[in-house]
């Protein structure tokens, strides 16, 4: 079974390709791919990587602003980002670790190689899973107060949308990582909800539906006693 979770974030689908031949060599790897910085914000937050290799430059959301939101969120700080980029002399190096990166692997890389490369960045193993159990119940209280705020703002027509688009962000997170820490209910309330907005979205729903999916991850928070 593979013991080391690897998220490679780059736009261009040839390299990602190449990237992950080049790190099923090891056989102790696991990799994802995601093609922008907003999708790998989502899958970390779910998947908890054990390092994320990051594209500097990527449409919409680049290379550090991705890091940036990695780093503010309590979920994923603690995971170790390497920027991948041809951008790799010592000034840039420099600026990319004082942003928080654990280091830069050179573009274009040895294929045979890039494994090894990686593996020199990853902390060694421990009994971290309660530590970030821990992290994840923050997270559900912090993220909990979030939705109450935007629970208020789908009363408001200018700002539903809006609203419901960092609901959806906040349940796609909440129904992966619950499962992932024991807590099954939160998982399931939240993926109801994430369903909720999905059918609104598409025409078939209501925003009172939403609010009442809502409600009921509100109140699976408050009346329960997760530890």
């Amino acid at each position: 079974m593979a013991s080391h979770r690897i998220l490679h974030v780059e736009d261009e689908p040839d390299i990602r390709e190449v990237v992950e031949a080049s790190l099923c060599l090891d056989p102790d790897f696991r990799t994802r791919s995601c093609s922008s910085g907003r999708e790998a914000l989502l899958v970390a937050a779910e998947w908890l990587p054990d390092i994320v290799l990051l594209d500097v430059l990527m449409p919409e959301m680049d290379g550090p602003d991705t890091l940036a939101r990695l780093k503010s969120q309590a979920v994923t700080a603690g995971i170790p980002v390497v920027f991948m980029t041809a951008r790799a002399q010592t000034r840039e190096i420099d600026l990319f670790r004082s942003l928080g990166a654990a280091g830069v692997i050179p573009k274009p890389f040895d294929p045979m190689t890039l494994a090894a490369s990686v593996r020199g960045y990853l902390k060694p193993a421990d009994n971290g899973f309660e530590a970030m159990r821990t992290v994840f119940l923050r997270r559900l209280n912090d993220e909990s107060l979030m939705l109450l705020r935007h629970r208020s703002a789908l009363n408001d027509d200018s700002m539903s949308s809006a609203a419901l688009a960092d609901i959806r962000d906040i349940a796609h997170g909440l129904a992966g990582a619950g499962g992932i820490f024991g807590f099954s209910e939160i998982s399931d309330v939240a993926g109801a909800l994430e369903e909720a907005i999905i059918v609104e979205r598409q025409g078939s729903g209501s925003v009172q539906e939403v609010k009442r999916a809502l409600d009921r991850l509100l109140a699976c928070v408050a009346t329960n006693d997760f530890r």
